[in-house]
């Protein structure tokens, strides 16, 4: 995808909440296709337009060697070198919405560290159907998650890395890379690149009905408006 039509859907999809974008893949005939399950919950309150960055984990299959705590040093550095490492990480751009496919493994994949660095990179927002871990830095950071459920593990003898740039499924959704990614407090759902225009076109009238209708009733109730019907 080029910069200029990276920014072109940024642009785009910037003002749509989740809701207007369900009614717009429901106005393309895609009544039961991109809605994320509601199991894959945020960390905390945000909303977050992205363009999906895909990778995808697997389980570790292997034996764990017994060894010393500094033989473990070592043998941490090597499988995070060379059987957890994702190199699609080094390829984040700014406006990447980044979701991993971790096969429900219960590892905290992501973490306060590794996704502060790929948000400084440009990452938006986070995405999985396993754990992530540090959650109190990770709420104090306001990096966006959104993940399955908690957990405390490491990756190492857990999980390794499979594949990046492939089309993933995350909560019952296909996610490809390059299509769009929103979230907010409705949940997560994915648009095609192939039919993100027409998704917008229909997504922007249900939001511009909403917003005129709830202005009106805002001023029939005497209320203050505020950014959502201004």
């Amino acid at each position: 995808m080029s910069q200029d039509e990276r920014q072109t859907l940024l642009e785009l999809y910037k003002d749509l909440r989740v809701a207007d974008v369900r009614d717009g893949m429901d106005w393309n005939m895609m009544h039961q296709y991109g809605s994320v399950h509601h199991s894959i919950r945020p960390l905390f309150p945000a909303r977050v337009v992205g363009i999906a960055r895909t990778s995808r984990y697997m389980p570790y299959e292997q034996s764990i060697p017994h060894m010393s705590p500094d033989e473990y040093t070592e043998w941490v550095a090597w499988y995070y070198r060379e059987v957890s490492k994702n190199p699609g990480f080094a390829e984040i751009e700014d406006g990447d919405f980044v979701c991993v496919d971790q096969s429900g493994v219960s590892v905290g994949i992501l973490g306060s560290n590794n996704s502060l660095a790929y948000y400084s990179k440009g990452a938006r927002a986070f995405m999985t159907n396993g754990g992530v871990r540090d959650t109190d830095e990770l709420i104090l950071q306001q990096v966006p998650v959104w993940s399955q459920f908690v957990s405390q593990g490491m990756n190492q003898g857990r999980i390794r890395f499979d594949a990046k740039d492939v089309p993933i499924s995350i909560g019952g959704a296909v996610i490809r890379p390059g299509d769009m990614i929103v979230a907010d407090g409705d949940g997560v759902i994915v648009v095609p690149r192939n039919i993100a225009h027409e998704v917008a076109k229909y997504a922007h009238q249900e939001f511009s009905n909403d917003k005129s209708g709830r202005r009106k009733l805002y001023e029939q109730l005497g209320w203050e408006l505020d950014h959502t019907v201004a």
